[in-house]
């Protein structure tokens, strides 16, 4: 009996670009290839993809809970970008024998990786201080300049988390001739100096910050970390920019307009649902979660995800997060 080819998905390719910014002609020759351009329900990816052996996500964009993986008795390999995916039932997929391939950032494909979300926080701080997409749209409708920007030369930037993305962060303010000071829960003085930052405690932080931008990974003790007492805390003049996570930051604090503005790259749920309170503020700029999406680094992923998929089809699975899953 001759074997039917493997299946493989790739996940919310948003963008349509995943074909293009990589070269999967090593997979193609040996698989089924089935892009999904939009973001599934649970509902609807048990459905759509019964019968796939394979399946690519990109970062948190897709959850793979046990009720799914339970769901899907043909999958025996799911890529994730990064060394772990919070949103995968590790177990599940080890109990079910489905292997999962992690990334290695520390290929050099992935030297992008330290620029891509700094320049977009980097954008999203002027957007955002000089109300750029309020003042997009009122020009897109025939009208004309209606407020007042401010400069960001001599404002304190505050960065929660000093980083790979917080110390580049830190470079820039000194472009711009911002000082800065840093907290985190494990940074010292001595290292927050070396990266030309000042370390001070998380209250006096958002005291004295102009604008205050987040560089935390998610976990239990930064989830809710910006609250309705830490935005109290700050100058009414003041900005949030968020590129990190959503959760570290409570959204429906940020709804009681507070401070002047923020600028929201991510969200507690993605895609932000359409009628989200947060579409209609006007003080607050948002982005789809843009930060690592831009085509140097999709193009790195992408080939992290065919290197892995390609030795998976080949009987020498790489980069294995749960060894366990490994037959025999």
């Amino acid at each position: 009996m001759t074997r039917r080819p493997a299946r493989v998905a790739i996940l919310d390719d948003y963008a349509g670009v995943a074909l293009e910014v990589a070269d999967w002609s090593q997979v193609r020759s040996r698989s089924e290839i089935t892009v999904f351009d939009r973001h599934l329900s649970e509902a609807e990816a048990a459905e759509a993809l019964r019968g796939f052996d394979v399946v690519c996500t990109m970062r948190e964009r897709m959850a793979f809970p046990r009720t799914l993986i339970e769901r899907l008795p043909d999958l025996k390999l799911i890529t994730i970008v990064g060394r772990a995916l919070p949103n995968l039932d590790m177990a599940a997929a080890t109990e079910r024998g489905v292997l999962v391939a992690h990334s290695d950032f520390t290929a050099p494909r992935f030297r992008a990786l330290r620029d891509a979300t700094p320049e977009l926080a980097w954008g999203l701080m002027i957007a955002t201080v000089r109300n750029l997409a309020e003042e997009h749209r009122r020009m897109r409708d025939g009208g004309w300049q209606t407020a007042t920007g401010v400069t960001l030369a001599g404002k304190t930037l505050g960065l929660l988390g000093l980083g790979r993305t917080g110390k580049r962060m830190a470079e820039y303010a000194k472009a711009f001739g911002m000082p800065v000071v840093a907290w985190s829960q494990n940074l010292t003085e001595e290292a927050a100096a070396e990266s030309g930052a000042r370390r001070v405690e998380k209250t006096a932080l958002f005291e004295e910050s102009d604008v205050v931008s987040i560089h935390l990974v998610l976990s239990e003790r930064t989830r809710g970390l910006v609250g309705a007492p830490e935005l109290a805390l700050m100058k009414p003049s003041a900005y949030l920019i968020n590129t990190s996570r959503g959760p570290i930051v409570d959204e429906a604090a940020l709804q009681a307009r507070r401070i002047a503005g923020a600028g929201l790259d991510v969200f507690d749920v993605e895609p932000l649902p359409p009628d989200h309170p947060l579409r209609r503020l006007p003080n607050v700029t948002l982005s789809p979660h843009l930060g690592y999406v831009t085509r140097e680094m999709l193009g790195a992923f992408y080939a992290d995800t065919i290197e892995a998929v390609t030795a998976w089809l080949d009987g020498t699975p790489v980069r294995v997060a749960n060894p366990e899953a490994l037959p025999g």
